[in-house]
């Protein structure tokens, strides 16, 4: 099935690692061209040039999408490069988990400004462009954690509900204008291979499946009725059909992608 998503203009943010890595990918291999904007701009270059040599044409922008201002630059260059932004994706985000009362109020400050802030700040950069084009679609990865809460994520789960409010409500004010706006929910997604997670990543370290202790991942699985955790792939596939042709009737929409963990 053709997509519709050849020879678009993609923004990954978040793209340099885990899920946003998968996601630069598979929009690549549809024919998009693609922004990598994250922080981590060692990691972003490497993805960039990765993605490149599967026939993509991918740029790497520094971005942080705490700062409108970076934010607003990334927008401009990507305009300057390809001359059309056609699909946002608002991958990027961070977590500490701890327990609520025993969280520095820097790490839950951090968790707001990356995970809200950046996709009010993205999505507000990329709209005027949208709007006057009448077209755009918005995909925003937000979590089940947003949808049901879990423990040690207090304020992330707290900033994923707002993605996934805020989202509807841009999707109601902007529907007039052609834009569609859904939201993703993962659940546990991590790489299976090294090499895959900047050190500004959520997943800090290059955490991988086989380092996860079996016990660990044992009750981890035990939650997912598929009986495994997400990969970055699982995730990529819905973000593509959510940007592509085939949904242009749905917006507002929120769908787990996360092995069943949550049925809502």
């Amino acid at each position: 099935m053709d997509l519709g998503l050849a020879g678009k203009t993609v923004i990954v943010t978040g793209g340099g690692a885990n899920i946003g890595r998968g996601i630069t990918f598979a929009f690549v291999k549809e024919g998009s061209n693609v922004v990598v904007a994250d922080i981590d701009e060692e990691q972003g270059q490497k993805v960039a040039k990765e993605a490149e040599a599967l026939g993509g044409k991918v740029i790497a922008i520094k971005t942080d999408v705490t700062d409108y201002d970076s934010v607003e630059a990334m927008v401009n260059k990507t305009l300057e490069m390809f001359g059309s932004i056609d699909v946002l994706v608002n991958n990027v985000g961070w977590v500490a988990n701890k327990l609520f009362m025993k969280k520095p109020r820097e790490e839950y400050e951090k968790e707001i400004k990356i995970n809200y802030l950046g996709v009010v700040n993205c999505t507000r950069a990329v709209l005027d462009h949208m709007t006057e084009r009448k077209a755009g679609r918005i995909v925003n990865i937000a979590s089940d954690s947003g949808r049901v809460g879990e423990p040690r994520e207090a304020v992330y789960s707290g900033t994923k509900g707002a993605v996934i409010a805020f989202g509807k409500t841009i999707a109601k004010e902007m529907g007039r204008f052609g834009i569609t706006v859904n939201a993703i929910c993962p659940g546990a997604t991590i790489p299976e291979k090294a090499g895959t997670a900047g050190k500004e990543s959520m997943w800090a370290g290059d955490i991988t499946v086989e380092m996860i202790p079996p016990e660990t991942k044992e009750r981890i699985i035990s939650q997912y009725p598929l009986g495994r955790m997400g990969k970055p792939e699982d995730v990529a596939n819905a973000a593509l059909f959510l940007a592509s042709d085939v949904a242009n009737f749905i917006t507002g929409q929120t769908l787990s992608v996360s092995g069943g963990f949550s049925m809502i």
